[in-house]
């Protein structure tokens, strides 16, 4: 039988498992019915006490930096989850609440609570919150890293370097993904009333939220999705990925950052699968999606300054401010940066690219950061705006890995370069570097127009 690790499961408040109705799963982070570790800890849970399992979710309509185009990405995704969840018996309750209100209000009736883990400071809050308010055991269970954050590092680590030899070392030990999990009882035959996931259309308009940001179109939330991009990004992709990567033009991404953001697909499965495969890319990706994500899981797990220029090395921190009097060549409002309405071609594609379908190529993210810097009157505001835009337009913002590429741009797991005008010696990047590595006409041919609406 599949035992969740010990070290993923976190006890929050210490109370005793009562007499209930049901086991209650929180469903925030992990928004999946297969290769959840949170889940199937609820159901063995629930087996064990002879109990059935319900699933909650609470859509909150002031989820920070949230708009249309998320709540799309993810209600398209919840309702196939809910579906599958229907398939092995387990209901899913979907209220527009507060989900700690939600979680509280049914947990009255239930044995114990089990929530999947976030690591972002709204995440934790909820979940301290919700744990202090039941009357029940609430435990939180890591169910999106490869190895849970704690047992990877004590501490905030100082780069990739510092941590890849920490959880290369600990992968083997935590490879194993849950299966589906049928639980013993059914629970489709409590009467709760919850929203219908199947319109998304009419829920959407149930919602008071920021309604300005387009859902991107050509790309949909959910688990089958995601696996799909899995699979094609194996098929065409990976054996390539080691030499590709880095090139604008030739899109060889896998595309399941947004997936892997709303937990609509598992982290341990994409690399249980990848690993599989003998590929010369396989190495290059692991790397990137264990070490590189989880040590942005490690940043703003230890450093609650994580949104904001605070978060930065001290030694960047010291070299930007004495050179923030630099002359800059240009200086854009934010305004003209959000309009994609500067000098630049290249940068301007890349914030239509953000713009316009919801991600940026990982090197043009980079460049992206650079030019911010360079154009701007402070680090600090530097550091506002792409915060800012890339809560706003990413389907993957709001992420730790999204934060750790921010602060990277300043220096966060980073190393002092050589000492220039206005970046100090925080690494620079221009616009005949980008040339000279890469044919840019491509990708500017693809997003050099504005379409924002």
């Amino acid at each position: 039988m599949f035992l969740v690790e010990d070290k993923r499961i976190h006890d929050l408040n210490g109370k005793e498992i009562l007499k209930g109705d049901y086991v209650l799963y929180w469903m925030q982070q992990s928004q999946r019915a297969v290769h959840n570790h949170a889940l199937c800890h609820a159901v063995q849970l629930a087996d064990s006490l002879n109990l059935p399992v319900i699933v909650f979710l609470g859509i909150t309509s002031d989820y920070p930096s949230a708009n249309l185009r998320h709540f799309k990405f993810m209600i398209d995704g919840l309702a196939e989850t809910e579906l599958s969840l229907r398939e092995i018996g387990i209901k899913m309750v979907t209220w527009l609440i507060d989900p700690v209100e939600g979680v509280v209000r049914l947990s009255e009736n239930a044995a114990v609570v089990v929530s999947d883990f976030g690591y972002l400071k709204h995440q934790v809050k909820w979940r301290k919150e919700a744990s202090l308010a039941v009357k029940c055991r609430f435990v939180a269970v890591e169910s999106d890293v490869m190895v849970p954050v704690e047992t990877a590092s004590s501490k905030e680590e100082y780069s990739a370097a510092t941590l890849r030899p920490k959880i290369t070392e600990l992968m083997k030990f935590y490879a194993d993904v849950p299966p589906v999990m049928k639980p013993s009882k059914s629970s489709l035959y409590f009467k709760i009333n919850s929203a219908d996931l199947s319109d998304c259309e009419l829920l959407l308009s149930d919602l008071k939220i920021d309604r300005s940001v387009a859902p991107v179109t050509g790309i949909r939330g959910g688990t089958s999705a995601a696996l799909n991009n899995l699979d094609n990004f194996i098929k065409k992709g990976l054996h390539i990925y080691h030499e590709k990567r880095s090139e604008p033009s030739t899109g060889i991404t896998s595309g399941l950052s947004p997936y892997i953001h709303f937990g609509q697909i598992s982290t341990p499965y994409i690399a249980g699968k990848i690993m599989d495969i003998e590929s010369p890319g396989r190495d290059t990706f692991i790397e990137e999606l264990i070490v590189r994500r989880e040590l942005g899981v490690n940043f703003v797990y230890y450093n609650t300054n994580y949104d904001s220029f605070e978060s930065i090395p001290a030694w960047a921190a010291a070299t930007l401010k004495k050179h923030q009097s630099d002359k800059r060549e240009y200086l854009y409002s934010k305004m003209e940066l959000e309009m994609s309405l500067t000098h630049d071609i290249n940068w301007n594609s890349a914030q239509n690219e953000l713009v316009n379908t919801g991600k940026i190529h990982n090197y043009m993210r980079m460049y992206w950061g650079k030019k911010i810097m360079e154009w701007t009157e402070s680090p600090e505001e530097a550091f506002d705006y792409m915060v800012e835009f890339n809560n706003r337009y990413a389907l993957d913002g709001r992420d730790p890995n999204s934060y750790a590429g921010i602060a990277w741009c300043f220096g966060k797991h980073d190393r002092p370069w050589k000492e220039r005008p206005v970046f100090g010696t925080v690494r620079y990047m221009n616009e005949n570097g980008l040339k000279r590595k890469f044919d840019m006409s491509g990708y500017n041919t693809k997003y050099s127009s504005n379409k924002q609406t």
